[in-house]
C-alpha cells in the first residue's frame, strides 16, 4: 500500500513508545497503531475547530468502516515516532485518511489507510448521514487542505 504524493503538509502527531505500548519483548503491540491512528484524527479535528467531543454531543460519530495497516519494521520500547496523516477527498460516503509512521531518521515503519463514515445516534441505532451538515463539511475541508505550516519545528 504505497501512499500517494500530496501537495500539502500532513497533520502530525508525535509519540513515544512506552512500556504499556509494547509486548514483553519490547516490540510495539499492533493495537497501539490503531489507537494512535484515532488519536491523530481526533487531534486534527480539534485543530480545525471541531473537537470530536462536540460532534459526539451533537449525536454524531465517525466510526471506522475500513482499516489497512502495512507493517514494514518493528518499533521498540523507547523509540520516538512521528505520525504524518492526510485527510483525503471524500469517496462517496467514506472519509479516507492515509498515515505514515516514521522513526526519527524519517524511515517509514508502517503505513495505514482508514475510512470513516458519518453517522447520527438515534435512540438505540445509528443512521448513516449522506448529506453532511455544513459545519462538519467546513471542518473536513480544512482537514483535507492540511495544517498551516509551522516554521522551524524539529522532528521529535
Amino acid at each position: 500500500m504505497a501512499l500517494s504524493q500530496f501537495d500539502h503538509a500532513p497533520w502530525e502527531l508525535k509519540k513515544l513508545v512506552l512500556p504499556q505500548h509494547a509486548d514483553h519483548a519490547g516490540v510495539m503491540w499492533h493495537g497501539t497503531y490503531v489507537h494512535w491512528l484515532e488519536e491523530a484524527r481526533v487531534e486534527a479535528l480539534s485543530q480545525v475547530g471541531l473537537p470530536y467531543r462536540d460532534m459526539s454531543l451533537e449525536g454524531l460519530e465517525m466510526p471506522v468502516v475500513s482499516l489497512q495497516i502495512n507493517y514494514i519494521s518493528s518499533l521498540l520500547h523507547g523509540e520516538k515516532v512521528l505520525l504524518e496523516s492526510w485527510a483525503l477527498p471524500r469517496e462517496g460516503i467514506r472519509w479516507p485518511w492515509q498515515t505514515r509512521f516514521l522513526r526519527t531518521d524519517r524511515s517509514c515503519v508502517a503505513e495505514a489507510k482508514v475510512a470513516l463514515v458519518l453517522v447520527a445516534r438515534e435512540a438505540n441505532k445509528l443512521r448513516l448521514i449522506r448529506r453532511t451538515p455544513e459545519h462538519i463539511s467546513r471542518a473536513l475541508l480544512k482537514l483535507h487542505l492540511g495544517p498551516k505550516p509551522i516554521k522551524n519545528e524539529n522532528f521529535l
